[in-house]
């Protein structure tokens, strides 16, 4: 089966020879579910239950795409993999991302037909049936299953709040789709494979709904909606947070552009935006201390620099994220990288300041140049892919 990334960034459970069982054969599966998991342990082994009871007479398998988390969700999934070979489990190591993981999951499955749910046990298994027969019948591209459509619900497994944020979710994402869809923020969905293989490159790792972003590269897809209830989670805590929020604006500006502003430029954009304020700030502090011009600058300079690595290790590179040892010896490496930058920047805001007036200016200036510099320093070098 195919391999979706780096292999010494992935760890693949499950597979021949794993399990006693595999040397009796078996069918190739019909149908693949993609399960992106962080932190899920608990859910694991019901969730497996709940599919063998809701997919008898179907072959099927799933797949658990790890975010290497802490609590032993791998472990969980390959001692159940031992025992049953429609079980696999990948574990990713030094990424994040919902989105890149079922990216992951589906390109690794050779079934045509793949199915994508949470591991949280909110959404409903009982309904991937129903979903597969639609897909049989060879009608559509896409069954999503709909919280807004008819005797659909998401009052069981929302707050008041995260049901409204999810509702005006919804309505930003309806105006930027061609095609109208009731739930194009569901997470639960069941499409062809090959849709999958041909957009794959267009699609972005970072994010927290995949199914938008599908939808959004692929106009011309027939699509068809079924109700479900969304459940409460009984175990385990929400992956939702103001990070998760502002991938979702990211990929709304990215898709509305046409792909032209990816996801993480806006990013990179944003936390630049905050570094030009630090960096603002810092010099005319300094100045108002009577600090000579050129000192100042260069130490706003670096106080930015420092507040822009951390930031965008944070958020921007979540995925890619420096930790520990790495943390300091990747900001030693963007320091010697920007000096450039900083040299430039420090040269041209010299040239342009005239007056304590304007200082404002040449600091601005000096700042435009030191954040091209440091965008390209960061997405080549910096935080390349290990």
């Amino acid at each position: 089966m195919n391999q979706a990334a780096n292999p010494t960034h992935i760890e693949a459970t499950g597979m021949a020879g794993d399990s006693p069982a595999s040397a009796r054969g078996h069918r190739s599966a019909e149908l693949t579910i993609v399960v992106p998991t962080l932190n899920e342990r608990a859910n694991i082994a019901l969730l497996v239950d709940r599919l063998r009871g809701a997919l008898q007479g179907i072959d099927w398998e799933v797949v658990f795409v790890d975010d290497d988390s802490r609590d032993g969700t791998i472990a969980a999934i390959r001692e159940i993999a031992v025992r049953d070979h429609r079980v696999r489990g990948i574990r990713r190591i030094a990424r994040r991302g919902l989105a890149g993981a079922c990216l992951e999951g589906i390109l690794s499955s050779s079934a045509p037909v793949v199915a994508v749910m949470d591991g949280d046990l909110q959404h409903d298994e009982t309904r991937l049936a129903a979903m597969f027969d639609i897909m049989r019948g060879g009608e559509t591209d896409i069954v999503i299953a709909s919280r807004y459509q008819d005797e659909g619900s998401a009052s069981g497994g929302l707050s008041r709040l995260r049901s409204s944020g999810s509702r005006l979710a919804t309505r930003l994402a309806q105006l930027l789709l061609k095609t109208p869809i009731g739930d194009p923020m569901s997470g639960f969905f069941m499409l062809r494979r090959e849709i999958v293989d041909q957009v794959a490159p267009r699609l972005s790792r970072q994010g927290f709904k995949i199914l938008l972003d599908i939808v959004a590269s692929s106009p011309a897809m027939r699509i068809r909606e079924i109700p479900y209830v969304f459940g409460p989670r009984l175990h385990g805590q929400s992956k939702l947070d103001s990070t998760v929020v502002l991938e979702y604006a990211g990929l709304l500006v990215a898709k509305a552009s046409g792909d032209v502003i990816s996801t993480r430029f806006l990013a990179f954009g944003l936390v630049g935006s905050a570094g030009v304020v630090v960096h603002l700030a810092t010099l005319h502090a300094l100045l108002s201390r009577g600090l000579p011009f050129v000192a100042a600058q260069t130490a706003a300079m670096f106080t930015a620099m420092a507040f822009n690595y951390s930031l965008n290790n944070a958020f921007t590179y979540r995925d890619l994220r420096r930790r520990g040892w790495q943390f300091l010896t990747g900001f030693g490496m963007f320091a010697a990288l920007c000096s450039v930058g900083v040299v430039a920047g420090v040269g041209v805001s010299s040239l342009l300041y005239t007056s304590s007036s304007r200082w404002w200016v040449a600091g601005l200036a000096a700042a435009v140049v030191g954040a091209a510099w440091n965008y390209v320093t960061n997405s080549a070098i910096t935080w390349r892919a290990r």
